[in-house]
């Protein structure tokens, strides 16, 4: 994400709200890797532990769809790149539900990263109608 953008672009309260989101996944992914890192007894890892690194992979790739959806000049390619935003949402959205069942203080947090995704499909929904 080192790549420069726009300056209109990252003033966009989508984008802006999608690196809030990103920057909150990585620090709860972190948090969750410390407790779910451990093997049970019979050699096994924690499956959750794939799933808390999805959370930071989807955040990771919402900010570039956005960015690309807006410079994007034929509709249909427009319209996917918006379609692709949507998937990862309901992706994110998904995989914390299933990380608030896991063995790990971590999960906490995960009602406030929630939030923030719900604000973003708000966000989402007005964004889509200007585009």
């Amino acid at each position: 994400m080192s790549a420069q953008i726009p300056s209109h672009l990252s003033e966009l309260p989508i984008y802006k709200q999608a690196m809030q989101i990103f920057v909150l996944s990585r620090s709860i992914s972190s948090y969750l890797n410390q407790d779910l890192a451990y093997l049970y007894e019979d050699g096994k890892e924690d499956a959750n532990i794939y799933v808390s690194g999805d959370i930071v992979q989807q955040s990771v790739s919402l900010a570039p769809e956005i960015i690309n959806a807006e410079l994007e000049r034929c509709r249909d390619k427009k319209h996917r790149h918006i379609a692709s935003v949507n998937r990862l949402t309901n992706r994110l959205y998904k995989n914390c539900s299933r990380l608030e069942s896991c063995n790990s203080n971590g999960k906490d947090y995960l009602p406030i990263l929630k939030r923030e995704i719900r604000k973003f499909r708000k966000l989402q929904t007005t964004w889509m109608l200007t585009l």
